[in-house]
């Protein structure tokens, strides 16, 4: 039973020390050293006399036991510990320290100082012990109790002994889990061996993770398995933070072993190499000196040279731990690569150019004769004595733009094996970023060369062919705008000090001759536009296409098929079939599918034992390959009424025939007015209403009853509804087509027409006139009607064309009229006649 001593008190302050704990006590304090001798002597007097009032003498211990109250802001607890001085002993620094040992808790009361006590300085204080408060049935030990209240044994499982045991259990697995990260196996077997729950919860006094308010809240639990409640959690939010704190440890060892390790190897290497040098006779040398070697060697600009050198520099001095190196190096390595002075000898065979152009791709005039000018004044020049064209405005930009399949994109390789140069293709089609351009400035991770840097550096010289493939098809956002970054690179007066973000160093783009190619113009920049010479490729005419398929689609699909010209012969009379009537288009990608076809049908009834080789296919076998003709002319049969007339257009696939039709709705069915289906975009809806003003004002003077037109709605459709449809040039069409509805004379089936009408009856010029004549060559139309200002165009037109075509030039709608609608039927003349 415990009963009420006197002891001196030692306060701590902001330091718990709870039951079990063996802590030193530093004696060069007076207040310690007062308070360890007060606990020594027995009490400040061994008389009678100097009993405090209320106590017996056997509360004057005369053992070394003192009293330890932690002091939290200046405040004395309410609880505290009663220790033992253990020992007294000299420090190595020569201090003096007491080592005492906590024994229990106990409750500190005020006491009067005993007399004689007062000039010592010493505190002293009732101390009451207090006994731990444990679970009725408990045995004494963890490993006891837990057998105890294991299922079958006699006893509640669930009760407050079984609790305290899982309470002990997961604790000691939390600490000795801790101790064992920390390195410290010994203690954390000792503390794995403790059977008492009130002393394994004691240990937590040590515990550096806990604050001084947490150990002060133990030191008040007395019941056990509070204190172990208050702990459990404590403890295990500690071992998380462990376990994150030893991954990030072992994270940067790793990483420091795998530098360490890497600079180890490195200068490994560097040993090597010089042992290596030394054996060859030649002097040892670093990668740094490596790199000044290489750049010193090579046959650099002088300003690439000090640059290089610059950074050959840099690199000696940054360390090899440093991220800095790696971006050196590649640096280095891509200006080394390029060929700064490597330029590849034109050929200045112009009759053999021509020849490689026309063997490679068959028509294309216009580039071709380009081509050839280049070489000629080249060659020109270099037979003068005036040497290559050097500086400013030396180079060539070309943009092809025509619609797909007419061999823009082989056409480049083409060029370039007829001039004698290197070729290079960048595609630009989707590209949105314009570091694709420019490259990436080199403070960004993973940075590179723009695109027109890596062509130069494939293609090995200075003056390769580059072909900038889908430049219409380049687009914009947040990233930049590729087509502004374009500007520098294809303006002779500026690519000859190109810089790209990455090199940062100028590089000569002036001997280059760059090929665009392009479907669409309407979506290339105004100013890029400008800064190159447009070549407009139109499309093949029939026969171009009977030659291409003959000598190059042919062959190819031949092979592909793993056929040879001796087992299958196609006449020529089957591909013009196959050209104008199953496929219709101004390239030839359709008739290259079709001709394949057709090999595979070939290939596949020699497999079934169909049909043996050697096989020749003519215009009339074609129906039992591919089926009917898909594309016949439709002229005749949808212009055979009134109110039906043909024009002509242009779309991204190339020239096309469209037809417009007209109605008028009866008065009794529905109110006047204009009705415009078929899709169609502004400008065209604008040249109904003026084709239909124009009608309304010159309707005396034409001989139509426009008269009909104020009670009576007009409905204007241009079939294809699902296509879109804008633009000026179906004025005349609609005109005529609303011209033939109200006199009743049909269009006349084998005439197309284009051009824009004013309110005036003029026929205004319009563009697009060799694609649409190849287009009313292909649909089978003879006569052509052009406007009158559209005559120097007809030069452009391929002369098998015009030939085939009878074209009018007109100037006035009244022309159209007369050329395009059938005569008036004369009905006195008939009916005299059959009288």
């Amino acid at each position: 039973m415990s009963h009420t001593r006197l002891l001196p008190l030692l306060p701590l302050d902001d330091a718990v020390v709870l039951p079990g704990m063996v802590v030193p006590l530093d004696l060069s304090d007076a207040g310690t050293r007062a308070a360890v001798d007060a606990a020594r002597g027995g009490g400040p007097d061994s008389t009678p006399d100097a009993r405090a009032p209320g106590i017996s003498s056997r509360s004057f211990q005369r053992t070394a036991e003192i009293l330890l109250v932690p002091r939290v802001d200046g405040d004395l607890a309410d609880m505290g510990v009663l220790a033992v001085v253990d020992q007294i002993g000299r420090l190595p620094n020569g201090g003096t320290a007491a080592l005492v040992r906590a024994v229990s808790r106990t409750r500190v009361g005020t006491a009067p100082t005993p007399p004689g006590a007062a000039d010592t300085g010493v505190v002293w204080a009732e101390a009451t012990p207090v006994e731990p408060v444990l679970p009725a049935g408990f045995t004494g030990t963890i490993s006891a109790t837990a057998t105890a209240a294991a299922p079958g044994a006699t006893g509640d499982p669930d009760g407050p002994t079984a609790r305290l045991v899982e309470l002990a259990r997961e604790y000691r697995t939390l600490v000795t889990g801790v101790l064992r990260a920390r390195g410290v196996g010994q203690v954390a077997d000792t503390v794995e061996a403790i059977e008492n729950p009130d002393t394994l919860a004691d240990t937590a006094g040590y515990s550096s993770y806990l604050s001084t308010a947490q150990k002060l809240e133990l030191l008040r639990t007395v019941d056990v398995t509070a204190r172990l409640e208050l702990l459990v959690p404590w403890t295990r939010e500690h071992a998380a933070e462990v376990d994150v704190a030893e991954t990030i440890r072992r994270d940067v060892q790793e990483g420091v072993d795998r530098q360490q390790r890497e600079f180890l190897l490195r200068r490994q290497l560097e040993a090597v190499r010089k042992e290596l040098a030394e054996l060859d006779g030649s002097p040892a040398s670093s990668e740094q000196e490596d790199y000044r070697a290489r750049v010193e060697a090579a046959d650099l600009p002088e300003k690439v040279r000090a640059a290089a050198l610059k950074e050959v520099d840099k690199l000696e001095r940054t360390a090899e731990s440093s991220p800095e190196v790696g971006w050196i190096r590649t640096w280095l390595d891509t200006v080394l690569e390029l060929p700064w002075n490597e330029h590849a000898e034109d050929t200045y065979d112009i009759a053999s150019a021509r020849a490689v152009l026309d063997a490679d791709h068959a028509g294309l005039s216009d580039v071709k004769d380009r081509i050839v000018e280049y070489l000629a004044v080249r060659r020109r020049r270099a037979d003068a004595g005036l040497g290559v064209v050097g500086g400013r405005r030396s180079g060539a930009v070309l943009a092809l733009a025509g619609p797909p399949g007419v061999g823009k994109t082989s056409l480049g390789e083409s060029v370039a094996r007829a001039m004698g140069r290197r070729f290079a293709r960048v595609a630009l089609g989707g590209v949105r970023d314009e570091a694709e351009i420019r490259g990436h400035r080199r403070t960004y991770v993973g940075a590179q060369p723009g695109r027109i840097v890596r062509a130069i550096r494939e293609a090995g010289s200075m003056n390769p062919v580059i072909l900038l493939d889908e430049v219409d098809k380049v687009g914009s956002d947040y990233r930049g705008d590729p087509t502004a970054a374009l500007l520098e690179v294809l303006d002779p007066a500026q690519n000859h000090t190109f810089r790209d973000h990455y090199l940062e160093v100028e590089l000569d783009l002036s001997d280059v001759l760059f090929l665009a190619t392009a479907n669409v113009l309407e979506s290339i920049p105004a100013p890029l536009l400008d800064r190159m010479e447009l070549i407009l490729l139109d499309g093949y005419t029939e026969e171009e296409k009977v030659t291409i398929a003959r000598d190059h689609l042919l062959p190819r699909q031949l092979e592909r098929a793993g056929l040879t010209p001796d087992d299958v012969t196609v006449d020529d009379a089957a591909l013009r079939l196959l050209a104008g009537e199953y496929t219709r288009e101004a390239g030839v990608r359709d008739l290259e599918r079709a001709t394949a076809r057709v090999l595979r049908k070939v290939v596949a009834k020699v497999a079934l034992d169909e049909t043996a080789l050697p096989v020749t296919i003519g215009a009339g076998d074609l129906a039992g390959y591919l089926g009917r003709p898909r594309h016949t002319p439709e002229s005749a049969e949808r212009t055979a009424l009134p109110g039906v007339a043909t024009g002509l257009a242009v779309t991204g696939a190339g020239g096309d025939v469209l037809f417009v039709e007209a109605s008028l709705a009866d008065p009794e069915t529905g109110a006047s007015g204009v009705t415009l289906t078929g899709q169609l975009g502004d400008v065209m809806k604008e040249s109904a209403q003026i084709a239909l003003s124009y009608l309304r004002s010159r309707g005396v003077e034409l001989e139509l009853p426009v008269g009909d037109l104020r009670d009576r709605g007009v409905h204007i459709h241009v079939p294809a509804g699902a296509v879109p449809k804008d633009g000026p040039s179906a004025g005349v069409t609609m005109t005529t087509a609303l011209a033939s509805l109200l006199s009743g004379r049909p269009v006349r089936a084998d005439v197309a027409m284009t051009g824009e009408v004013s309110l005036t009856g003029r026929v205004l010029p319009i563009g697009g006139v060799k694609q649409k004549l190849l287009a009313a060559h292909r649909a089978g139309v003879t006569t052509v009607l052009l406007p009158a200002r559209n005559g120097p165009d007809l030069d452009d037109v391929p002369a098998a064309v015009r030939e085939a075509l009878t074209v009018h030039l007109v100037a006035d709608v009244r022309e159209v009229l007369e050329l395009a609608l059938e005569p008036a039927f004369d009905t006195t003349h008939t009916h005299a006649v059959a009288a």
